[in-house]
């Protein structure tokens, strides 16, 4: 799907690339923030914060520019959105404001989004491939996060993805991750007007979603990106990791050496700080972790 064909010895890495581009577009236009990822040859993992009350807060303006920023809209919003609302009539009006109160639902929805992100990249890979049909296996699977600890332990193991699988030594140097990001920045594919595989057109009559017709290809590419959720160990900023980066940093080094059992050596006995700040036994951390994502897998 995203990496090495055996049987075409073609590689698929830079879907990877579309994947990590896409999410950070969809978490620019939704009230939904993006704190860690990590995108594998045959799935991802993402970690996302939703912030309803910011939605909420959108003018109808807002509402629809980010929404006709990936779907062209009914007529009559493209014509709110243009000088031509001076000559609608009020039903015409309040049409359009009932409509963008489905948008703005939409638009904390994490379905939607996964929906959205999930499509897009189907529809582009369906497209390179010249085939049809169904790409990813199945729906999306989802896990609350509802403390410190868990949203520690499903950042700490989904930025260690690579490294759990045996596909990278260090966090840094784990691809298509956000600790990677955080760290040495995105890879140069990403964000770029070039693609290492063939251009793709993908038809018109293909692009639907829901009854809602998707914007082209080229238009929807040049969308900005959201950054990833910043830290903030004082805790004072809602949309914000309530970490210290440096401390992050050390519990995912920690975390990393714990899980690699083929490292010859012993495993470091002093734990990160954090841990004990929070009363958190290293051990039982490891366990839980593992067990909040095979849950989420499931």
């Amino acid at each position: 799907m995203c990496g090495e064909d055996h049987v075409s010895g073609l590689n698929f890495d830079h879907r990877r690339g579309w994947i990590v581009e896409r999410i950070q577009q969809l978490a620019a236009l939704f009230a939904i923030d993006v704190a860690a990822y990590a995108v594998m040859s045959n799935h991802y993992h993402i970690v996302m914060r939703i912030d309803r009350e910011r939605a909420s807060e959108w003018s109808i303006e807002e509402v629809l520019k980010r929404w006709t920023a990936l779907f062209t809209g009914p007529v009559l919003v493209t014509g709110y959105l243009s000088a031509s609302r001076a000559e609608m009539s009020q039903a015409e009006i309040t049409e359009v404001e009932a409509q963008a109160e489905v948008y703005q639902e939409r638009l904390h929805d994490l379905s939607w989004f996964m929906r959205t992100l999930n499509e897009h990249i189907a529809r582009r890979a369906n497209a390179e491939d010249g085939v049809k049909g169904r790409f990813w296996e199945g729906r999306f699977k989802s896990q609350a996060l509802l403390d410190e600890k868990a949203l520690l332990a499903a950042m700490a193991y989904v930025d260690l993805n690579p490294v759990r699988a045996g596909l990278a030594e260090t966090p840094e140097t784990s691809d298509y991750t956000s600790i990677q990001e955080r760290v040495v920045g995105l890879p140069k594919e990403i964000g770029s007007d070039a693609d290492p595989q063939k251009t793709t057109t993908i038809k018109e009559s293909e692009k639907m979603l829901d009854g809602e017709r998707l914007r082209p290809e080229t238009e929807t590419q040049v969308l900005s990106p959201a950054p990833l959720m910043p830290f903030d160990a004082t805790a004072q900023t809602p949309w914000a990791v309530p970490f210290a980066f440096e401390d992050y940093l050390e519990l995912v080094d920690w975390t990393g050496w714990a899980l690699r059992t083929d490292k010859t050596g012993c495993i470091e006995k002093r734990e990160p700080e954090i841990l004990a700040r929070l009363g958190i036994d290293g051990e039982r951390f490891i366990g839980f972790a593992e067990r909040l994502l095979k849950r989420g897998r499931g």
